[in-house]
C-alpha cells in the first residue's frame, strides 16, 4: 500500500504554511491578551493617542485571529485527508511563533518603534528577554524542521 504523505509535494507545503500561520496567530494573540490587555505594557502603536492604540489592539487581534483560523482550517484539511506531518506541523508553528516574536521584536520594537515590551523601565533587559524568547523558539522550530526532512529523507529511500 502507497503511503502518499511522503511522496505528495503539494501537502508538506500545506502542512508548512498551516503551522505557520498557526504559529504567527497564537504568538500574536498570545502578545496581545498578556502585554496589551492584562498587563497593558503597551498597544500595537503607541505613537499617538489611546483610541489610536486600542483600535491598533483591535486590528492586531483581528489579524491573529484570521492567521489561527486559516492554519486550523488547512490543518483540518491536511487531516481529513490523511496527509498530515505533525513534527513538521509543530516545527512550523515553532517557527512561525518565533518569527513572529522576533519580526516584533526587532522591526516593530526597534526599527520603526511603534511601541516598546514596556515603558517607565531599563528597556534592556526586556528586549533581551522578548528576543531571546523568540529567537529560542525560531532555532526549536528550524531543528525539528531539519529532524524531520532527514527521517523524511530516509522513508523515502526506504521506500
Amino acid at each position: 500500500m502507497s503511503d502518499n504523505r511522503f511522496t505528495d509535494p503539494a501537502p508538506s507545503a500545506k502542512n508548512v504554511w498551516s503551522g505557520v500561520l498557526f504559529g504567527i496567530g497564537l504568538m500574536a494573540l498570545i502578545d496581545e491578551i498578556i502585554f496589551h490587555q492584562l498587563l497593558q505594557w503597551h498597544h500595537f502603536y503607541d505613537r499617538s493617542t489611546p483610541y489610536a492604540g486600542i483600535f491598533t489592539d483591535g486590528l492586531l487581534n483581528a489579524f491573529a485571529l484570521f492567521a489561527i483560523v486559516s492554519g486550523l482550517f488547512m490543518f483540518a484539511d491536511l487531516h481529513r485527508k490523511h496527509t498530515i506531518h505533525m513534527m513538521r506541523w509543530i516545527a512550523s508553528v515553532l517557527i512561525g511563533s518565533g518569527g513572529f516574536q522576533l519580526f516584533d521584536g526587532i522591526i516593530n520594537h526597534k526599527v520603526l518603534q511603534i511601541h516598546k515590551v514596556r515603558y517607565g523601565v531599563d528597556i534592556l533587559p526586556y528586549d533581551l528577554a522578548w528576543n531571546t524568547f523568540g529567537a529560542l523558539l525560531l532555532i526549536a522550530g528550524i531543528v525539528l524542521f531539519l529532524k524531520f526532512k532527514k527521517q523524511y529523507g530516509r522513508r523515502r529511500a526506504e521506500g
